[in-house]
């Protein structure tokens, strides 16, 4: 799974009656491109995910790895808290010809480290593509630990993690303790460049939505070993990346995405929009 050190993960785009909006996805698409993605991962928590029906999800997934056309590498969010519909959803991706699946630990079910070591390895076993691990603790009421990913790295197709524990010393375990060829990755933005430092290989951003280049200069000023522009970048862009979760995610994003003229429409309830105050402050950040 080395698929570059910047990924996006992407945002659905919605119509103004909240179904799917594929044409506003081509546009979300050529802009992410042409501004600094190096993938494209599709139906994770910034793609709204558990709000997508089956249905849409294949109908996104179909869209995005045409429209894309191998320009970059997709990765699908095929994850679910069942293992038997994660199965399923993970063979679709490999027909549909995705380059990868990110698979989430099993949210609400909060299994233990043997049921997750279990999910994780009948997912794998299912196809060929390569797999990368998504640990979101605060949001899935469930954590993985080190030692049950390290475990998992040694399945030949288990090749990343995401890791959005904030937990560095976590993060630090897992890189030294798996081989160079299973690539570990931030999955939040404001801990990008310490993730860099202890040797991630990147980051799975939201930011990269409306800071891609900056974003994509920040990661290569630091592996081309220019230390101080990247800090210097990562202080400068933390208010920028904060404010987008100054709400529930992607709110935000999708709200600055339309005032830079790239309209991927609101997201779906529970999520709300901003309330006028709330898109005066978020925007004070990018003015």
């Amino acid at each position: 799974m080395d698929f570059g050190h910047v990924w996006t993960a992407m945002v659905t785009p919605f119509d103004s009656k909240g179904k799917l909006d594929l044409d506003a996805g081509a546009n979300l698409i050529d802009h992410l491109i042409t501004t600094g993605t190096d993938a494209l991962v599709v139906a994770g928590t910034t793609g709204e995910s558990p709000t997508l029906s089956a249905k849409e999800k294949e109908e996104l997934f179909r869209f995005v790895i045409t429209y894309t056309n191998k320009r970059v590498p997709v990765i699908l969010g095929t994850g679910t808290n069942d293992t038997a519909s994660s199965v399923a959803m993970s063979k679709q991706a490999t027909a549909l010809g995705a380059d990868g699946i990110m698979a989430v630990v099993p949210y609400y079910n909060r299994p233990s480290q043997t049921g997750m070591f279990a999910h994780f390895k009948e997912i794998a076993a299912s196809v060929s593509l390569p797999v990368m691990l998504y640990n979101v603790p605060h949001r899935t009421g469930a954590h993985m630990l080190p030692e049950t990913v390290i475990a998992l790295s040694q399945l030949p197709n288990i090749t990343a993690l995401k890791e959005a524990s904030g937990d560095l010393e976590q993060m630090a375990a897992i890189i030294e303790q798996t081989d160079e060829d299973f690539f570990v990755y931030s999955g939040d933005d404001s801990m990008a460049l310490p993730a860099l430092s202890i040797g991630a290989h990147g980051v799975v951003s939201v930011a990269s939505h409306v800071i891609g280049e900056q974003m994509q200069e920040l990661v290569t000023a630091f592996k081309t070993g220019e230390i101080e522009r990247a800090a210097q970048l990562h202080r400068f862009l933390l208010p920028k990346m904060k404010a987008l979760f100054l709400a529930p995610n992607p709110v935000c994003v999708k709200h600055i995405l339309k005032q830079t003229g790239v309209d991927a429409g609101a997201t779906r309830m529970p999520l709300i929009s901003l309330s006028p105050e709330e898109e005066v402050l978020v925007e004070s950040f990018f003015s």
